[in-house]
């Protein structure tokens, strides 16, 4: 393989000067198009990550991440980095495992590797994170959440569970559960919670109880168990996809058929919820979407173009075979 050693022995310059063409600095002419011609004939590439250490701005987005095993993570990450190769940027993904800590340390260390910008995808938003913003002084788009001065892409998980709240309702359910995640997590834990509640009380005749579980399938199995055989609801309204799964689960264990005797809605999306039997009920978010969203926001202002402080995201109720009507 051709290297830069070797560029700069068939032009019969320094490695420097090969070096300094590379990254667009002042060469002669002559020496200029001695380059150009030797780089085309061997197909030298140089290392784009090699370079851009190199320079004072690197071509280097970082993307911080709470896990990887999650299919919105997934989807919003592809839309990131689909807009960022196209723009010749190169995305650096840091995965946090859902600790703040690490979360806190990505940020800092994404600075040190001198990224251009940083893209997170945060659960929460916290003191540490804001003091972590201030002290890289680089660009910053948050995912999910929102915090003053920084800018931020949101799903619009208020309207979205209000709208979810409408549509039980027009399908008679009466005896409702809501089965939601910590407030610490404004977006999902708290904004959906909100959403769906300002439609229950609009409707003013129907019993609702609120429960909370945690993200992952294994508490919503737990939670929707309990949930099931003491409150006996004729609909659980599930915060997020895997909350909907962890419960039709519950549901198909203690033999509660589904949607005659139980009704069941999501919160996400998620392809699995289309070949699952029977398919749910869900509210759509556009992740990748997002995602180009975020990657072009985060480039304008590497720019220092000027965007909006918060970018909404769309969203879609889609019907499947998990609620019926009462």
């Amino acid at each position: 393989m051709t290297n830069i050693n070797d560029i700069a022995r068939l032009a019969g310059v320094a490695k420097s000067t090969v070096s300094r063409y590379l990254n667009g600095g002042v060469v002669g002419e002559e020496t200029r198009l001695k380059l150009d011609n030797i780089i085309k004939e061997t197909g030298y590439t140089p290392n784009a990550f090699a370079q851009s250490l190199k320079a004072k701005r690197t071509n280097i987005v970082g993307a911080i991440v709470p896990r990887l095993d999650s299919f919105a993570a997934s989807q919003i990450l592809i839309g990131i980095d689909e807009e960022l190769r196209a723009e010749n940027y190169q995305l650096l993904i840091s995965n946090t495992s859902q600790t703040i800590e690490r979360e806190i340390e990505s940020i800092y260390t994404l600075a040190k590797q001198k990224a251009a910008g940083i893209i997170l995808l945060a659960t929460e938003v916290t003191p540490a994170h804001l003091e972590a913003f201030k002290k890289i002084n680089i660009p910053v788009i948050l995912m999910g959440q929102q915090a003053d001065n920084i800018h931020s892409v949101i799903h619009d998980d208020y309207g979205a569970a209000y709208e979810m709240g409408k549509y039980i309702l027009s399908k008679g359910h009466k005896k409702v559960a809501y089965l939601g995640v910590t407030e610490r997590d404004i977006s999902v834990g708290i904004k959906r919670k909100e959403g769906f509640k300002k439609a229950m009380e609009e409707h003013g005749s129907c019993e609702v109880r609120y429960y909370e579980t945690g993200f992952k399938l294994e508490a919503a199995l737990a939670k929707a168990s309990e949930v099931i055989e003491t409150y006996r609801p004729s609909i659980i309204v599930c915060a997020t996809d895997n909350i909907a799964m962890g419960t039709l689960k519950a549901a198909n264990l203690l033999k509660v058929k589904v949607p005659t005797e139980l009704s069941i809605t999501g919160f996400g999306g998620y392809e699995v919820t289309t070949i699952i039997h029977p398919t749910l009920t869900t509210v759509k978010l556009y992740f990748k979407e997002a995602g180009q969203h975020a990657a072009k926001g985060i480039m304008k202002l590497i720019k220092e173009e000027i965007i909006p402080p918060v970018t909404v995201s769309k969203f879609k109720i889609i019907e499947g075979e998990s609620v019926d009507r009462k």
